[in-house]
Parts: structure tokens; C-alpha cells; sequence
């Protein structure tokens, strides 16, 4: 199989290390408020590998770049419909997922905050969040009140999720 390119004009930066890559996956614990996961940007899919292993929910994938949309394809053929050539950002989840459903993902940088804040705009559907970000993103996700990082998207996320830095 061909390897796809990353897109600096799209944020892109391949996750390789299989070892963070089920890290990430097996940071999802609020398995029982949801049954449908969609990864954001999975680009070659080395976080759906793991995530498709999983069997306590099903997976959903969108990427916006056509390129890593049909390398996906040929990589996971039965996913179907489940497998969405869009712009995450333009999504309407109702349109995809008729209940509660946890995002995940190697987040985009240049979309990282855009991303939390269409999350916390669909919050009641939304109960879990887990990807790399961007260390400044991730400090300014998890920053304590009175903190340089501290601002908007602090106190929203803070507000509605349980924040945490899991690793670096």
C-alpha cells in the first residue's frame, strides 16, 4: 500500500508510534455512555488499527483529505459508510449519529481549538474527548485559573468535561 503525504496547509502530522497510538485508544473509558466513536483525521490509520479492535463501540472515521480518504478505503473496505470524506468541522453530527458518541483522534493542529469548541457546542452528544494535541493546546485545556494559559477554552472545557494531561 502507498503511504499517504501529509498536508501542512491541512494541519496534518501522521501519528506513527504504534505505542501512543493504543495509548490513545485505551485512554476512552466512559464506554458506557456511548456505543459509536468517530476519529478526526485518522490519515494513514494507525489510531483506527487500534480503535477497530475494540469491540464495545463501533468506529467512525472523517478526514477532509481525499488522498488519506481513499487510502482508507482500501485499507478497511468493510467500513463502508462508517468512513466519511468531509470537513469535521462542517459535520452535522445528527446527521451521522443518533445518539451519544465519544470523538478521538491526532488532532489537526491548525483546527485543535476549532475542534473543542464545535465539541462543546454539541456537548450533550458529545461525553469524551481523547487525542494529541498540540502541548500549547493541551496546556491551555487543562490550565488552572490565574495561569497564563488559563482563558476561554479553559473555562468551557473545564466547565463540562473533566480535563486531563495524560501524557506528553
Amino acid at each position: 500500500m502507498s503511504v499517504v503525504k501529509a498536508k501542512k496547509h491541512l494541519g496534518q502530522h501522521f501519528l506513527m508510534d504504534k505505542n501512543i497510538a493504543e495509548k490513545i485508544v485505551n485512554s476512552l473509558i466512559h464506554h458506557d455512555k456511548y456505543q459509536q466513536v468517530l476519529e478526526v483525521g485518522p490519515g494513514m490509520g494507525v489510531l483506527s488499527d487500534f480503535l477497530l479492535q475494540k469491540k464495545e463501540f463501533e468506529t467512525h472515521l472523517i478526514d477532509i483529505d481525499t488522498e488519506s480518504f481513499l487510502f482508507l478505503q482500501k485499507k478497511y473496505p468493510d467500513l463502508g459508510d462508517k468512513l466519511l470524506n468531509e470537513d469535521f468541522l462542517k459535520l452535522n453530527f445528527k446527521d451521522v449519529f443518533d445518539a451519544s458518541f465519544a470523538i478521538i483522534g491526532n488532532f489537526p493542529y491548525n483546527i485543535s481549538s476549532q475542534i473543542l469548541f464545535k465539541v462543546l457546542d454539541n456537548r450533550n452528544q458529545v461525553p469524551e474527548v481523547v487525542g494529541m494535541f498540540q502541548k500549547e493546546v493541551a496546556e491551555r485545556c487543562t490550565a488552572k485559573a490565574g495561569s497564563k494559559e488559563y482563558g476561554i477554552l479553559s473555562v468551557f472545557l473545564q466547565a463540562y468535561y473533566k480535563c486531563e494531561y495524560l501524557f506528553t
